[in-house]
This record gives structure tokens, sequence and C-alpha cells, in this order.
């Protein structure tokens, strides 16, 4: 076959064409980015939702009881929209109150909070702090989103949670449970009770809420910020029906199919949001991680991950 002879002045050189296919492609992949992040911070991180779940964990013939579990608020001054959502939570008139912590981001959020949580206040309730009810939050690099690693002692101005939970506990009549134990009557159940302080930050105590009861309960429960394996053994091996956690923001980022790309803590993917089964020391219990209601001011973003609060029904197993 002959030379061809040179290119016609109307043809286009390969080069040229691929160069405008991955131009276009481009742009049309940071368009499409651009419209995902500003569903993600415009419009889900504010879509506040009401799970509802169901846990057979009382005996036969028992009245069900009704748990709100919220947690990870993230409050910073003037989230009047997240405030008033968590104060309308009263007309879900629950058994019980369970606040798993990280309620607090910026040293002005305590008086809005109580506020926001006084509508709760006529309904007994318990609470343990979060890894981030000690300090201010401060701006950290992306990477550690996806590298598992310890928790590190935040380095942030320091909050004045002590502070927030004594008023807390004064306003609402509220247990803090940080490393304790007690029994509870709560709609004609006698409920053993434990929270740790938060055990990413190592600073739980679990010899001082584990052993026999002195009484008899109908059941235990346990609340632990984090979720770590630690914590979740000993209590499901001590006999805890259900643990309630918070801390790992469902993922926060989840994809679609695959779901969520880290937990932030030592337990499974499969574990990152809602219920689950749980089993150590030849015992079964329940777990519930809520994906929380807030983000770190430093990253407010949700996708496919919805802030949320559940209201978890305790039934028989019948």
């Amino acid at each position: 076959m002959g030379d061809t002879g040179p290119m016609m002045s109307g043809q286009r050189s390969p080069s040229r064409t691929l160069g405008r296919t991955a131009g276009r492609a481009a742009t049309g992949f940071g368009a499409a980015g651009a419209i995902l992040l500003a569903y993600a911070a415009g419009y889900e991180r504010t879509a506040y939702t009401l799970r509802r779940l169901v846990v057979p964990v009382l005996a036969e013939d028992a009245q069900p009881l009704r748990i709100l579990h919220i947690s990870d608020l993230h409050v910073t001054p003037n989230q009047r929209g997240k405030l008033a959502w968590i104060a309308d939570l009263a007309r879900l008139m629950p058994d019980l109150v369970a606040l798993t912590g990280d309620v607090l981001s910026h040293p002005d959020a305590d008086e809005p909070t109580l506020l926001a949580l006084s509508s709760l206040f006529g309904f007994p309730g318990v609470f343990v702090p979060g890894n981030n009810d000690y300090f201010v939050p401060t701006l950290k690099s992306p990477h550690r989103y996806l590298m598992a690693r310890d928790e590190a002692e935040p380095k942030g101005p320091p909050l004045n949670w002590a502070g927030f939970a004594k008023a807390l506990a004064a306003d609402s009549g509220w247990l803090d449970l940080t490393n304790t134990r007690t029994v509870m009557d709560v709609a004609g159940q006698r409920i053993d009770v434990r929270g740790v302080d938060d055990a990413g930050l190592k600073r739980d105590h679990l010899p001082s809420v584990l052993g026999r009861c002195d009484t008899h309960v109908d059941l235990q429960i346990g609340l632990s910020h984090t979720p770590e394996p630690r914590v979740l053994d000993a209590y499901t091996a001590d006999g805890v029906a259900l643990t309630l956690s918070g801390h790992t923001h469902g993922g926060q980022l989840r994809v679609p199919f695959f779901g969520a790309l880290v937990t932030n803590c030592g337990i499974d993917r499969a574990r990152v949001r809602g219920l689950s089964r749980y089993e150590a020391g030849g015992r079964t219990s329940w777990l519930h991680v809520s994906a929380g209601l807030g983000t770190s001011p430093f990253a407010p973003i949700r996708f496919a991950c919805r802030p949320e609060a559940t209201l978890i029904t305790l039934t028989s197993p019948g």
C-alpha cells in the first residue's frame, strides 16, 4: 500500500481529539463533583431523620419500652435548625432518653444545647461523654479519615464538659453514667444501666461497671460513646442485652452498594451504623450505633448517611 500523502487540513489529529475528549470528561467529572458536594453540604447534612427500630429483649408479656437514642450532636452556636429538631423530639414521649456523647463543639454551645434538650427533661434519661466533649475541635488532615489509628488526645482548647454535665444532670434529673452503674425503674421495668467514659481516648474504666448485680433486674443496658470491641466484649460477656453507641457518624461518607469507608474505631464496617448482633464470652447481645446528628465544624458534609436520632422500642421476643 503506497504513501497516502499529507493529512488534509480539514482532518483532526488523533492526539487533539483525545485531548478534547479528556477535557470534556474532566469538566463533566468536575461538575458532577460540585453537585455532589453541594448536596452533601447543603442538603443532606441537615436532613434530620428519625429512625424506628424494634429490639426483642424483654421478658414474655412485658410491656414495650421506648428508648430515644441521640448522639453526636456536635453543637455550635446558631445551629437553630438542628436545635429546633432536637427540641421537637419530645413529641415521641419516650420512656427513656439515652445521650451517647459528642454533644458539644464550641465553648458557647452549653446554653443553647441545654435549651434544646429541655423539652425532653420530663422523661428519665442517661448520658455519657464522647471524645469531642473535652476539647474544641481542630482542623485535621483529611488523610487521617482514611487511616486506621488509635485516637490521639485532642489538642484544641478545653471544653467545660464537667460543668455542662453537672448542669445537665441538675436541670434534667438525668444520670451521668461516666464509668458508673446504677439500677433504674423505667416504665415498669427494673433496668441495670451502666456507662463508660470515652473508650477511644482510653478513659473507660470497665472494672467500675462490671460484675453481678446485687438486686433483681429485668434488663441490662450499656452506654459507650465509642463502640470499641473491648467494651462491647466486656458488656456482652457480663450480660448486657443492648449497648448504645455513637462516634462513627455512620461513616459520614458512604458509597452506594459498599457502605462506609471507615469506622474510626475498632468495629468492622458492617456495624458502623444501625442495629446488629454481637457475640462475646459465650453470650449474644444487641448493638445499636447511631449515625448521630452532627459533624465536625471542619467537615460539614454527609453523603448517603443522613443525620439521625432513633426511637428504639424494646419488646418481648413474641
